[in-house]
């Protein structure tokens, strides 16, 4: 298993205050219902246009939405984010293992790369991937496939960790195994149901499921000359 995949939101950090006021801030200019905080967690992690659809019961009205969210999303709700808890580390010790990382994310990566440069850690990762303004390559499936291309990563050898289901039902679709973490925005069951190989309660528990799983290359050498 030489290649990481990680998702952003959920999994390398914890978007809830930016992502729900810039939804809020949407749809009251809108003059829509705005739901209160905790009734918009399900919203981190989908599409935003089909969460707005949702929100809105209006397909037309999602694109005016997500301008409005990207309004204030592009200079407030993008730094309205926190790091998890032992994700430098975990990286770290993965790179230290001789792993490729890169992110996947829906989110549309000329916002992707300045959060992972804000928070210090794209010196991690090879590449974010993430989605184009107009929505192209935001389902997850779509997204992984170009990353492989991209990258010449082999399927076999390659891991998707997030929290979401679109996560794990994109790592299926492209063969790649998967890793679904339990401290971001998804359930249990909704990770197991959408196909979740293995199950990461914190952070360091990534490491752990991968470098046991599937050694540094510098270990595996050791143990066949031993």
């Amino acid at each position: 298993m030489n290649t990481v995949f990680f998702d952003l939101d959920g999994t390398l950090t914890d978007p809830k205050e930016g992502i729900t006021r810039c939804i809020q801030y949407a749809l009251n200019a809108l003059d829509a219902p705005v739901p209160e905080t905790d009734e918009l967690l399900w919203c981190i992690g989908p599409p935003l246009r089909a969460s707005f659809a949702t929100l809105l019961g209006d397909e037309a009205r999602a694109q005016d939405a997500v301008t409005l969210y990207r309004d204030r999303f592009t200079d407030t709700g993008l730094y309205e984010n926190d790091l998890y808890t032992g994700i430098p580390e975990t990286l770290q010790a993965l790179r230290d293992a001789g792993k490729r990382l890169f992110v996947a994310t829906s989110k549309p990566h000329v916002y992707a790369n300045r959060i992972v440069e804000h928070f210090g850690v794209d010196g991690h990762f090879e590449r974010v991937f993430g989605s184009e303004l107009d929505g192209t390559r935001v389902d997850k499936t779509e997204l992984l496939a170009y990353g492989l291309a991209e990258t010449g990563a082999d399927s076999k050898d390659t891991v998707m960790i997030g929290d979401r289901e679109h996560d794990m039902i994109g790592a299926a679709n492209n063969g790649l195994f998967s890793i679904g973490v339990l401290y971001g925005y998804g359930t249990r069951e909704e990770l197991h149901s959408a196909g979740a190989r293995r199950l990461a309660e914190a952070p360091d528990g990534i490491s752990e499921i991968v470098l046991r799983r599937w050694p540094s290359a510098s270990l595996r050498r050791s143990n066949s000359t031993s």
